[in-house]
């Protein structure tokens, strides 16, 4: 029993760092649907420029990760406006199946692209990965405690700036109702600016968490978590912030608490991906509007 125990308690602290991750990223993707209507397909990629500007900045340049991770937001960040007014703002009235297939080439170029220049080799940042970190009976690399700490702090700054502050009740308020937002003298274009500035630097600071997590990474780091990132977004209802960042912890511990041998012996881990899955097809059969949101069409 008490073998069992400490199994959850760590399958519980490894599902809080994937849900964290999904967390925040999710957050930036629902809102940038919910006001742009762009469900953007190069997301999982902006988590992989987040990741290796951090790593320039960590291995390259010699600083530490907190001044590395805050690059890899920044330099995302930046990335996000840059493609919004080069690319999704002029391209706006194609429609949005023609904007989102776009944003499927641009994760591409992007891949491509750091492929070319930083090569196909397993990169790590500057962390001893094979040191362990003993919390009462939890073991955690030093990457996933790094990983947990900004989560532990992230997570409630970015509910707080959602809930309390100005800029962010307006992000919510045209997220649910573009018109109502601009009838009610809140300026539309300028809110879309800033959720893409949000939007890319969580999608680049979840790229370096998740970087951290994994102890290695590659260019198609971000490859794998879009498709539970998108998971995320219609789990907690598009364009619900609130949403994406309860339904992105909860995914991420259902996950993660699957495999838990006291569970009928648990789910292979293989198979952690499946689970999404199948909660994604049952909530869209039984509930398309998702656990926090309004239905919408993609």
């Amino acid at each position: 029993m008490t073998a069992l125990l400490e199994q959850l308690v760590q399958l519980a602290v490894n599902g809080l760092i994937t849900g964290s991750i999904l967390a925040l990223t999710g957050v930036g993707a629902s809102l940038v649907f919910g006001i742009q209507r762009v469900a953007n397909f190069a997301h999982g990629d902006y988590l992989t420029i987040g990741a290796y500007v951090a790593l320039i900045v960590n291995i390259g340049f010699h600083q530490n990760l907190i001044v590395a991770a805050l690059c890899g937001m920044l330099a995302t960040a930046l990335f996000a406006v840059v493609a919004h007014f080069g690319l999704f703002r002029p391209l706006r009235a194609r429609g949005t199946i023609a904007v989102s297939l776009i944003t499927v080439g641009l994760g591409l170029v992007i891949r491509d692209s750091i492929f070319l220049v930083a090569g196909s080799q397993v990169r790590a940042y500057a962390v001893s990965q094979s040191d362990v970190i003993q919390i009462g009976f939890v073991r955690l690399s030093p990457g996933q405690t790094v990983a947990i700490a900004v989560a532990l702090v992230v997570a409630p700054a970015t509910t707080l700036f959602l809930a309390r502050t100005r800029l962010g009740k307006s992000m919510r308020a045209v997220a649910d109702n573009r018109d109502l937002a601009a009838v009610a003298g809140i300026d539309v274009e300028r809110i879309a600016v800033y959720v893409w500035i949000l939007a890319g630097g969580l999608a680049g600071l979840g790229g370096v968490m998740l970087a951290l997590g994994q102890g290695a990474f590659d260019p198609n780091l971000g490859v794998a978590p879009l498709f539970l990132i998108f998971t995320t977004v219609v789990l907690g209802g598009i364009g619900s912030a609130f949403g994406a960042l309860a339904a992105g912890l909860a995914l991420g511990l259902a996950m993660e608490m699957s495999t838990w041998s006291g569970l009928f012996g648990g789910v292979d881990s293989r198979y952690k991906p499946v689970l999404a899955f199948l909660v994604l097809i049952l909530l869209l059969l039984y509930r398309p509007q998702g656990l926090f949101g309004r239905a919408r069409v993609l």
